[in-house]
């Protein structure tokens, strides 16, 4: 790498598509004679003027681009909500044209996180002929993934329309302010987050949003169910590899799930036994970070995420033998107290795991404080009442950012409707990795509600003070849609029902002395929408009504807690 390289700017460049419209683009290429290879970053957040200096000064000539209909680019925006958006085709010549400029030397990698990644795989799947390599990170395969089934976030959706994609729209319409995402924001940390977090129903607030956007966020509000991606038909199409980053406080952290049908259904052998995925204790926005949301990992859980991908697009646009071919397919990192261990695998989850059933007991009372126990042992037989009240829903814990994170429990200790279940102080370490399960039987007094599962890793006492309670994964079933997405089932008030809760993607080491805990409980507001707990549609519904609801454990209802655990030597 050059450091002392100057770069050459090109900004507002016309970029040509087959129906004749133009994108908006800025060039940024080394400023020497030559040919180099080419890195393309569309996306509809506006195209950056800045940030991609280390890869000019590595030798690439980079482009970043405004997506069809967002900025500085023509035609009608259309959002990944969508079944069929334009942006493959847009993608696939944007591809073509960057490998004919005179100075791309004809080999184009393509960059990007969220939604810029989606917009990766939908190019991918056309087979550009000059397309060698992706870096297309932290996307799910599926856009009912980016809610979750069954719900969804208003925290997160509500503030991504009225803070990153209306403005610019309101901007191109001749609407009012605000116009840019910073006045947006501003007006949303000042007075509308509120506001706009107790609103109901949730169908109306489409009627705020601008043309453009308003009928796309109504139409996502009316089929929760649409599989608009289907990436997991798509690897088969994908002749590329790809290297991906995730976290397991990403909230689109089924990324993970791109690695394992890209090994078994990627078109080409180098799709299918060279993508990469490198996983760490990071959220959406602090990938590479050992801070995340106050807690700090240690020295070992940082990344040079740029560094890693100059090394990549190194080997595949530039013919470097720097060996990353022949490193594993997947590098994690397992959490440990407060630090952790980089661990490597073929593929992900890891094969070598054991599940391990820990049975849930109590003597009635498993709240904080109470006699709620996990044990591989098993226990009594009982059952755990705890009312949910949609009024008082448990709230996120979470960044000011409406990002998750990993928080400290204990902060809601001093709550009455989370149910506790904790294992005795251990005397040997458990290490998992993989997607923990949570088995649950299940009654209440509402034809529909909502149970969360989350892992936590008790940490014990340390000179007298208190230690955190660390959230390690989570997962949630609304109980309707217990047997699919697609399926309605309400309950039978007070028959037990069964329910399955696969937690997020998760490698933690449980060390001696901590204990391991699940927290069972019916909501997580504004991180999930709250079930009204009515049975009828919570997106459409105004009333709000308490529920009982219950745990049960016995021979005959074995709730558990089942563990990928994982055989590790303990590092250094």
């Amino acid at each position: 790498m050059n450091d002392a390289m100057e770069i050459l700017t090109e900004t507002d460049v016309w970029v040509p598509m087959r129906d004749g419209m133009r994108m908006a683009a800025h060039v940024f290429r080394p400023d020497v004679e030559g040919r180099f290879p080419g890195i393309l970053l569309r996306t509809p957040y506006g195209r950056p003027k800045s940030g991609f200096e280390r890869y000019v000064r590595a030798g690439y000539a980079v482009v970043s681009m405004d997506s069809r209909g967002r900025y500085g680019s023509e035609g009608n925006w259309v959002p990944f909500t969508e079944v069929h958006t334009g942006d493959a085709e847009d993608g696939y010549d944007s591809v073509e044209w960057l490998a004919a400029q005179p100075w791309c030397n004809g080999k184009v990698g393509t960059l990007g996180a969220s939604y810029n990644a989606w917009m990766q795989w939908q190019l991918a799947k056309l087979r550009p002929p000059h397309l060698v390599a992706m870096c297309a990170y932290t996307i799910p395969l599926e856009l009912t993934e980016v809610d979750w089934p069954g719900g969804f976030r208003p925290g997160r959706r509500i503030k991504w329309w009225l803070t990153s994609m209306a403005p610019d729209l309101r901007r191109r319409q001749g609407l009012p302010p605000p116009h840019t995402p910073a006045e947006a924001l501003e007006e949303w940390n000042e007075d509308v987050e509120r506001q706009w977090l107790d609103f109901l129903p949730w169908l109306d607030v489409s009627r705020h949003l601008p043309p453009g956007l308003a009928e796309y966020a109504r139409d996502w509000f009316e089929h929760p169910n649409r599989r608009a991606w289907r990436f997991d038909e798509v690897h088969g199409e994908v002749a590329v590899p790809n290297l991906d980053f995730s976290g397991w406080y990403d909230h689109c952290n089924g990324s993970m799930r791109h690695l394992q049908l890209m090994q078994r259904n990627g078109r080409t052998e180098g799709a299918r036994s060279q993508t990469k995925l490198v996983a760490g204790p990071w959220n959406h926005p602090s990938l590479g970070s050992r801070q995340v949301a106050g807690f700090d990992f240690g020295p070992d859980a940082e990344l040079d995420l740029p560094g890693l991908i100059i090394r990549w697009f190194d080997y595949w646009l530039k013919e470097d033998d720097n060996g990353i071919n022949r490193e594993p397919a997947v590098r994690y990192f397992a959490m440990a107290g407060q630090g952790g261990y980089w661990r490597e695998a073929d593929t992900w989850p890891p094969p070598n795991t054991t599940p391990c059933a820990y049975l849930l007991s109590s003597d009635g009372n498993a709240g904080f404080g109470g006699s709620g126990r996990l044990s591989v042992d098993g226990g009594n037989d009982g059952v755990d009442h705890f009312d949910y009240d949609p009024h008082n829903p448990v709230p996120t814990l979470w960044t000011k950012q409406l990002f998750t994170g990993p928080s400290d429990r204990r902060m809601l200790e001093d709550r009455d409707d989370i149910l506790c279940y904790r294992s005795a102080p251990l005397t040997e370490a458990v290490e998992i990795a993989g997607y923990p399960e949570v088995v649950l039987f299940v009654s209440s007094s509402a034809p529909d509600t909502d149970f969360f599962a989350r892992l936590v890793d008790e940490h014990p006492p340390t000179n007298g003070d208190q230690a955190p309670a660390l959230e390690v994964c989570y997962g949630m079933v609304r109980a309707r849609h217990r047997n699919g997405l697609d399926i309605e089932e309400l309950l039978e008030v007070g028959t037990v029902v069964a329910l399955r809760i696969q937690l997020g993607p998760t490698a933690c080491r449980f060390e001696p002395g901590h204990r391991i805990r699940l927290e069972i409980t019916s909501s997580d507001f504004p991180n999930h929408d709250r079930n009204h707990n009515t049975g009828r549609n919570d997106l459409a519904d105004t009333e709000l009504v308490t529920a009982t609801n219950a745990v049960h454990h016995s021979a005959a209802h074995p709730s558990r807690l089942v563990l990928p655990t994982i055989s590790h030597p303990i590092a250094d």
